[in-house]
């Protein structure tokens, strides 16, 4: 008996439009390509329940024809292309002849559109590919496409939508890797009859500058340095953040032929560039756009159209490198040694006597080739100088940490041994303790996160959270998305000591903060909070509860740097010790390390 059998055509339709059409941001960014290809000077994203409910797109651009309109609804039906050659010479945004097809096939889909030269335009509604009526119609020049109940004959996929915050988000990621690289076309996005952005025709500094900084100051794109290069290869064109305005929430967009993509190969180039440069886990921000000939890149490897293969990657790379550091040089960004001068005496010269120049005595006998007993002496000293002072850098991590074993698991100090010990400080960073079995090293920044930590969660659960006045509201700037993402956070971070208003669109004031953060800026530990949570892809609240509580004790732990007294220090490790986790932070860093008695004896 025969088993294999040709699949319906609506579940065939289906299955295709699961690898297009994955949520609703996808079914913006297939809309939102194709009134690009349209010619389009205006584009509206409307949008309702995240997508869910309806997401309507109206452009101005050229319109279609009754047959155009009848025949985009089939698949691999397309203007773009005609023969498989020309796959590798793409200039436009779409190309499969997919797009509308596959969002017919899982939602009800209505279309108006029309030509300038044509009197009339034309009505399609299709619901899960089958066409439910087709009429004349009277409408403006360009398309009107609206789509409803999204996954409404695919419940499955439907219930695995995220949150409307989450999904909202996601609609605006996919937004901005439009509108970044189309500055010449003005853009309006409405959520639930609200505004959220309205993007005039202007530069691409100003576009960035509307997106995620303020438009009416510049200070966002202030904090950027041009980067520009033309070769026979690639042309590169963009901007890069300078080092001393990185944070750790950056903004890293690629762009090739206007089209977004993600190649961490690039990334690491530009990370590259920046070494020496940052500290911590702080990232470079950048925006950079290529402009190659279409025939040495692949953009058909992927249904999302985001991962594209390049000819001459690791030229590329290195084009890339060059060109961001000497961007970062051209402004004087690299590092430079910088002598320290605040204190010294200012010796004047006499005016009324001439200074003559210093003769310049040579040693004709000097052979350097010669090996002398005092020269390799001064050798030796020059090689061994820098064992002769201690580091002045506390955030350099000294080599022996990674070489201590970690101790037990259990807590290796009572009560009654931290009040009778005698701790001292290493390099102001590390609590150093005796203990029978040898010298028992504690990170203070991490030692008094954990603990931190431990309260912020605490407080959190009970909504106990103790708050500080401000004596003057500090306004916070945020991007659309950021706003999304802070709302859903609001009641977790007023249980936790946070009094926040809103003040704008696109702002909040701050009125008062837990009473642990009163040395703390609250605009920079928000920004970490908020960075943390979006980084993370977290969409439950448990999971963004611990992110806030992290985010809290890393920005109020002791820093490092700061001396401590000897009962500040008992304190630490007592209330260390209490913690059920002693070992490593929430977050999996090491916090206690012991250099046992063994190895101290073997390096001797």
């Amino acid at each position: 008996m025969d088993i294999i059998r040709l699949l319906p055509d609506n579940v065939a339709n289906q299955i295709a439009a699961g690898e297009v059409i994955q949520r609703p941001s996808s079914c913006l960014k297939e809309l939102v390509e194709n009134r690009l290809d349209a010619g389009a000077k205006h584009i509206q994203v409307i949008v309702r329940d995240a997508g869910r409910t309806m997401l309507q797109v109206i452009d101005d651009g050229c319109g279609m024809s009754e047959m155009d309109a009848r025949l985009s609804f089939e698949r691999h039906a397309t203007s773009k292309i005609k023969q498989a050659e020309d796959l590798f010479s793409l200039r436009t945004m779409g190309f499969r002849g997919e797009a509308l097809a596959s969002i017919c096939a899982v939602a009800q889909v209505e279309m108006q559109t029309r030509r300038a030269e044509d009197e009339t335009g034309t009505l399609i509604e299709v619901h899960g590919s089958e066409v439910v009526r087709t009429e004349v119609c009277s409408c403006p020049v360009g398309t009107n496409i609206r789509v409803r109940n999204l996954f409404f004959n695919v419940p499955v996929r439907r219930k695995f939508l995220k949150t409307d915050q989450t999904e909202l988000r996601n609609l605006l990621h996919e937004f901005y890797h439009i509108v970044l690289v189309y500055p010449k076309v003005a853009f309006t996005f409405v959520h639930n009859d609200e505004v959220i952005l309205e993007l005039p025709i202007g530069t691409e500094k100003q576009r960035i500058e509307a997106i995620f900084g303020n438009p009416k100051r510049n200070v966002y794109t202030s904090n950027f340095v041009d980067v520009k290069t033309e070769t026979e290869l690639v042309s590169i064109r963009g901007f890069v953040i300078k080092p001393e305005n990185a944070t750790r929430r950056a903004e890293q967009f690629f762009f090739v032929n206007g089209r977004y993509m993600r190649h961490p190969y690039f990334l690491k180039a530009v990370q590259t560039a920046y070494s020496g440069m940052l500290h911590g886990d702080y990232q470079p921000s950048f925006f950079i756009y290529f402009d190659i000939d279409p025939q040495s890149i692949d953009v058909n490897i992927h249904p999302t159209k985001t991962e594209i293969k390049f000819a001459d990657e690791q030229a590329i790379f290195q084009i890339l490198m060059a060109c961001v550091r000497e961007a970062l040089g051209k402004f004087t960004l690299s590092p430079q040694i910088d002598f320290d001068t605040s204190g010294s005496i200012d010796i004047p010269l006499p005016t009324d006597q001439v200074v003559n120049q210093p003769q310049l005595r040579l040693d004709p006998t000097y052979n350097p080739f010669q090996t002398r007993s005092t020269y390799t002496s001064a050798q030796s000293f020059q090689q061994n100088w820098e064992s002769l002072y201690p580091s002045s850098t506390p955030q350099q991590t000294p080599e022996w940490e990674s070489d201590i074993p970690e101790v037990d698991a259990t807590p290796v100090m009572s009560d009654q041994d931290i009040e009778h010990c005698s701790p001292w400080q290493f390099n102001e960073k590390y609590i150093v303790v005796t203990i029978q079995r040898g010298l028992l090293f504690v990170n203070q920044h991490r030692a008094h996160t954990a603990i931190l930590y431990q309260q912020f969660i605490e407080q959190i659960m009970q909504t106990q959270g103790s708050m500080q006045q401000l004596l003057f509201p500090e306004v916070i700037t945020l991007s659309p998305d950021e706003i999304i993402l802070l709302e859903q956070l609001l009641p977790d971070l007023r249980a936790i000591g946070f009094e926040l208003e809103q003040l704008s669109p696109d702002s909040y004031s701050i009125y008062s903060i837990p009473s642990q953060l009163v040395h703390v800026s609250p605009i920079p530990t928000l920004q970490h909070i908020l960075s943390l949570v979006r980084e993370q892809g977290i969409d439950t609240q448990a999971e963004w509860r611990k992110q806030i509580a992290m985010a809290l004790a890393e920005n109020a732990a002791i820093p490092y740097g700061k001396s401590l007294t000897i009962d500040e220090m008992r304190d630490v490790l007592k209330r260390l010790f209490q913690l059920q986790q002693v070992m490593r932070t929430p977050n999996g860093k090491k916090i206690v390390a012991l250099l046992s008695n063994e190895d101290i004896n073997k390096l001797f």
